[in-house]
């Protein structure tokens, strides 16, 4: 029997989860998803995935070229409260074996839930980045009025 992992972080979650994703490494994608939880997955373009059969059915086909990615984030923005962490950046992902490939850009957001079993992956949903424009950055601070 295999021990699921304890993430006692959203970001340990966000690095295991961006480490299988890269690896291409199906059982190592699906330890950071929260089992009692519905979770939500969102592949860019594709329907929503609800439940972790979906989940790691989509996952299973996407890892079966074999495929390696390299695989940079920025623009991190978090918002926090004590049972939730919304995680939204900019993955910019290209083939590992392709040199001089323009990465493709992707929006995502991700949101990790704390439990029992640590921080766990509930919603996972990524979109191409429009080619119009660069991200817009917004440090000004707001008032409500």
């Amino acid at each position: 029997m295999i021990t699921a992992p304890f993430f006692s972080s959203a970001e340990e979650v966000e690095v295991a989860f961006y480490d299988a994703l890269a690896r291409a490494d199906l059982e190592a994608m699906m330890a950071v998803w929260a089992e009692d939880d519905e979770p939500v997955c969102i592949h860019p373009g594709g329907p929503r995935l609800h439940g972790l059969p979906a989940i790691r059915d989509a996952w299973r086909q996407l890892f079966a070229s074999g495929t390696r990615l390299r695989i940079r984030l920025t623009d991190l923005l978090v918002q926090e409260s004590p049972m939730f962490i919304v995680r939204n950046l900019i993955e910019e992902l290209s083939v590992e074996d392709i040199a001089g490939q323009a990465p493709n850009v992707v929006l995502a957001t991700n949101i990790y839930a704390s439990g029992p079993q640590g921080w766990r992956m509930v919603l996972h949903h990524a979109s191409p980045m429009p080619m119009s424009a660069p991200p817009a950055r917004d440090d000004a601070p707001h008032t409500l009025h």
